[in-house]
């Protein structure tokens, strides 16, 4: 049966470590990391339409066709070859220019929920394939759990699911600039290059004290947010076992082994963040919620 509108949540992502080991033939960063979806969604209403429209109730994202849901949308029906559109709505509650890959969960979301809408019948690695192409985070934000990723975010490791812990995540009251962040580590460097191999052990293990003894994120020495330092002192304050910033920045979070620590440190970082999130680790990447048919 034709389905009239479907509703995907797009799970955001936190970088357990991130290292930058090079730099690529094209000029790019070569990066190291270890990933992880949270439950922390965007939510996406896609319906049918002959149009190509985009809604972001509440948000100051800008809905033109530099977004990527509109980018996704526009790749979707490029490469299906479908003469058709969709008039998406996305309710955003992902922090924006937080290194949580908001706008990657997004194009991801979006081409989930077209796949379904329009009944496209794409494996996932035709998913990926057309993701990459919209932005580096995009096939992880599509596979989602937890993955080794390397490169420029194209080459992916599936990993046993995340030791079971809580996140205390933070946003500071400003962003940071993705190519601002990298151009800055190309004049500072950085002294923090995390131990990706020894935290894929660590997870394959099931040892959350060693996966995050190996954490780190190479771009926080160089990132410019201010307020990084005092938020993961709070974090480690109140039990954090590490706390450190999530890809080129801002939001930070902290490792929290249960869930009274995690609620203390939640309760003390909303005296001074609007955006403060408690999350657990989740083991794939969008989903498709809800599915309406059209009437007969």
């Amino acid at each position: 049966m034709q389905k009239k509108s479907v509703t995907v949540l797009a799970p955001a992502k936190l970088n357990l470590s991130l290292d930058v080991v090079g730099t690529l033939p094209n000029g790019y960063h070569d990066l190291d990391m270890v990933m992880q979806t949270i439950d922390l969604y965007e939510k996406i209403t896609l319906r049918r339409s002959m149009d190509l429209r985009l809604t972001l109730p509440g948000s100051f994202v800008p809905a033109n066709d530099k977004n990527t849901a509109v980018k996704a949308a526009l790749a979707f029906f490029h490469y299906t070859g479908l003469l058709a559109g969709v008039d998406m709505t996305i309710y955003k509650r992902v922090p924006v220019r937080a290194g949580m890959a908001g706008g990657s969960a997004d194009a991801a979301g979006v081409l989930v929920g077209l796949n379904e809408l329009y009944d496209a019948r794409l494996s996932m690695s035709e998913l990926c394939a057309i993701g990459a192409g919209i932005g580096a985070d995009v096939p992880f934000a599509l596979l989602g759990g937890t993955c080794r990723v390397r490169g420029v975010g194209d080459l992916m490791k599936a990993l046993p699911p995340c030791p079971d812990c809580c996140f205390v995540v933070a946003m500071p009251s400003v962003g940071v600039s993705t190519p601002e962040a990298f151009a800055r580590y190309d004049t500072m460097g950085s002294p923090v290059h995390p131990d990706c191999e020894a935290q894929e052990q660590a997870v394959r293990a099931g040892d959350l004290q060693a996966v995050c003894a190996a954490a780190g994120n190479a771009l926080e020495y160089c990132s410019g947010a201010k307020e990084t330092p005092a938020l993961c002192a709070v974090l480690r304050e109140n039990g954090a076992l590490t706390a450190q910033m999530t890809g080129s920045g801002a939001a930070v979070f902290g490792v929290f082994a249960g869930e009274g620590p995690a609620r203390a440190a939640l309760a003390a970082l909303k005296r001074s963040c609007r955006q403060v999130y408690l999350c657990r680790p989740t083991r794939g990447g969008p989903r498709v919620t809800v599915r309406r048919p059209l009437k007969a």
